[in-house]
């Protein structure tokens, strides 16, 4: 038997055993197979592992999709996570390419998956509590929300788990430097049914501008000296 004498539902079980690149190398094979690529039902499930992967064509973004997952390896992530004041040129240009893959890529799921249920986030430098906000909005089902190594989240995007977090069940903001241990008590206070996990978030130094560090170093100085 030919592949494509395959019903439907068998053709979608055999892509679903096929990663991104494999379906859609098949899917230019033919018109049906295609058809078949195309069917949001394929994709419930997305994990990227570099920016590169969000522009690419191969996946499709739909009603259907419940669990997404975008994860930077750390030695990719090195430079987007330093403070933007000391990036130099080269540095700037990169993170601007990476802000705006990410940025772009997550207005797209606000737009097509109300449905998501599970949202993971680690290395993503650039991602904003403006984001998360609209999000946590759009998709009113999240129940799995995972932060990890997310530099520029703060306490707003905790303050909008408390207002749009409604179905969340789970909240891991982990190596997120400048959340505070405010807002966390915030959120368990606020929302005491959200199991909160936040590994080192309220431990580490925030980012400050030079003008703030110069100031924080002489109030130092000045209370060794008393």
């Amino acid at each position: 038997m030919h592949i494509t004498q395959l019903n439907r539902e068998c053709l979608l079980h055999l892509f679903s055993f096929l990663d991104k690149n494999s379906r859609k190398s098949l899917a230019q094979t033919c018109q049906k197979l295609l058809e078949v690529f195309q069917d949001p039902f394929l994709w419930p499930v997305l994990n990227f592992h570099s920016p590169v992967e969000l522009k690419k064509d191969n996946f499709l973004l739909g009603p259907t999709l419940r669990y997404l997952s975008i994860c930077w390896h750390s030695s990719r992530v090195k430079v987007c996570n330093i403070e933007d004041w000391m990036k130099n040129t080269f540095q700037k240009d990169i993170c601007h390419k990476h802000e705006n893959a990410v940025n772009d890529f997550l207005i797209q799921v606000c737009n097509r998956c109300p449905n998501l249920l599970s949202l993971t986030l680690s290395g993503c430098g650039h991602v904003t509590d403006d984001y998360l906000l609209l999000l946590l909005k759009s998709c009113p089902n999240l129940k799995i929300l995972k932060l990890e190594n997310c530099v520029r989240i703060t306490d707003r995007t905790l303050e909008a788990v408390t207002l749009y977090g409604d179905s969340l069940q789970i909240l891991h903001v982990d190596f997120c430097r400048n959340i505070t241990q405010a807002g966390l008590e915030t959120v368990q206070e606020k929302c005491p049914s959200v199991m909160l996990k936040a590994e080192r978030s309220a431990d580490m130094i925030p980012d400050n501008t030079p003008g703030e560090k110069l100031m924080l170093e002489r109030t130092v100085r000045k209370l060794v000296r008393h």
